[in-house]
């Protein structure tokens, strides 16, 4: 939404907008572009004259605003519907779906057709460090986009991804995710199916070979696929992976890349990416030259900074193979002889709030040799035989020989983990949302601590 609202600001829109909790780096970004959020969700905040109400898939009935829109029979659509309508017809649109690295993946795929002088519009649920913001409406045939499963509005429950008129698909991975939504996992993988049957007959759908899902959604698909991995049986086979401390190598289609980012599933979304540049166009060698300039997207194994010999990295990750496949590159790069992993951990997604995962996010926790546990966010939305059990997390995760605490809030959280750490360490916040700004809060108690800054 906020990528969206910007981009039409810079086409000569007047944009408003509410959120129920405004942080960074989406606040920050939309302050730049002289878009003022309103923190909080009041009647009074929808105009007295508008032409339209795009409402967010996070709103529902009972929402002050929501509601003054009905009342008012203003106009009102999904911000999909704004996409498909004013945007993606006509283009050549790539859209990168699954339950993990959609926003990598597609600001990996945007950078290439950039660099490629495709000049590509984009759409990207994070902010790109390569690029000025979240999305770019330009005049080009190519247009990237992240294509989340999630429903697209209080109204149509579909998945957003079946909106945006896609000629080629990648499927990254599918697990089940958006407990709040989809009742199991089955249902997740009928919205993939649903999104195959209207990718046209001279479009491609390259999906991950290696993840059982994916080759049961794609057996039978009305369009080409082509599956894309680390096993023999792929028809494109990733191979010759090198890790370094910052960059990772490998060779795809007898080209060898050269990454800047580290972990086994960053490997896979850039091989995605490349697939789909090959698809429109590019050449291996200019996509090779591109990889090498890739900076990352923000709240993605994102340094935030180094006080006293002590990193604090911030990451989006919340689903628990997210969380153990970033632990396992921070590992990687960041905890060298004698350093250590203190792990954070915010129960806040609308699954993770819940038990599905109860057992999973106790072994990706359990990865780290220190971890130390938020409250679950907003208790009381949901019913209690559906929690998660912070007692059997801890008990879990202490099982496993780890050094593990549950904490009431950000400054105890704060306190215990300035007291555990020591220079070498590595503090990695995993959250979905602002978490009360933690990351400047521990900086700042780490900066208070006695001793020299190594």
């Amino acid at each position: 939404m906020g990528a969206v609202a910007a981009a039409m600001k810079e086409r000569g829109y007047t944009i408003t907008g509410s959120d129920s909790a405004v942080y960074a780096p989406v606040s920050t970004f939309l302050e730049s572009r002289g878009i003022a959020i309103a923190s909080g969700y009041r009647a009074a905040n929808i105009p007295e004259e508008a032409d339209v109400i795009v409402v967010g898939n996070a709103i529902s009935r009972g929402n002050a605003e929501l509601e003054e829109v009905l009342k008012r029979k203003l106009r009102y659509v999904s911000m999909p519907e704004v996409l498909k309508e004013h945007f993606l017809r006509g283009k050549r649109n790539f859209v990168v779906s699954g339950t993990h690295g959609k926003t990598t993946t597609t600001s990996l795929l945007a950078w290439l057709l950039e660099e490629g002088g495709k000049n590509p519009s984009y759409l990207i649920g994070g902010v790109p460090r390569n690029f000025s913001g979240g999305a770019r409406f330009a005049e080009s045939a190519f247009f990237a986009l992240e294509g989340d499963e999630y429903d697209t509005a209080f109204f149509d429950k579909r998945s957003k991804f079946l909106h945006y008129l896609p000629e080629a698909v990648i499927i990254n991975n599918i697990e089940f995710d958006h407990a709040d939504i989809f009742e199991n996992l089955e249902a997740i993988k009928k919205s993939f199916r649903l999104l195959l049957r209207v990718v046209p007959s001279n479009g491609v759908i390259y999906a991950n070979g290696d993840d059982a899902n994916c080759r049961e959604v794609v057996a039978d698909s009305p369009a080409p696929v082509v599956t894309v991995g680390f096993g023999e049986g792929n028809d494109r086979r990733i191979s010759g992976v090198v890790y370094g401390e910052d960059s990772t190598e490998f060779v795809l289609e007898g080209s060898r890349y050269r990454l800047p980012m580290n972990g086994e599933y960053n490997v896979r979304n850039a091989a995605m990416a490349i697939c789909a540049g090959q698809f429109a166009g590019l050449a291996p060698e200019v996509m090779a030259a591109a990889l090498e300039t890739f900076r990352g997207v923000a709240r993605r194994q994102e340094l935030r900074g180094e006080v006293k010999g002590v990193k604090v990295i911030d990451d989006f990750g919340h689903h628990p193979t997210a969380i153990k496949e970033t632990t396992e590159a921070l590992q990687r790069r960041y905890v060298g002889s004698g350093g250590r992993l203190l792990t954070i951990f915010e129960p806040r997604s609308n699954t993770t709030r819940r038990k599905v995962f109860q057992e999973e996010l106790g072994l990706a926790l359990g990865a780290s040799e220190m971890v130390i546990l938020a409250p679950v966010a907003d208790l009381h939305k949901i019913a209690e035989g559906d929690r998660l059990d912070m007692g059997q997390l801890v008990g879990a995760i202490g099982a496993m020989g780890r050094e593990v605490y549950l904490e009431p809030d950000v400054e105890h959280i704060v306190a215990r983990a300035v007291s555990l750490v020591r220079a070498g360490d590595s503090i990695a916040v995993f959250s979905n949302g602002g978490f009360g700004s933690i990351h400047e809060k521990l900086l700042g108690a780490l900066e208070a601590l006695p001793g020299e800054e190594n």
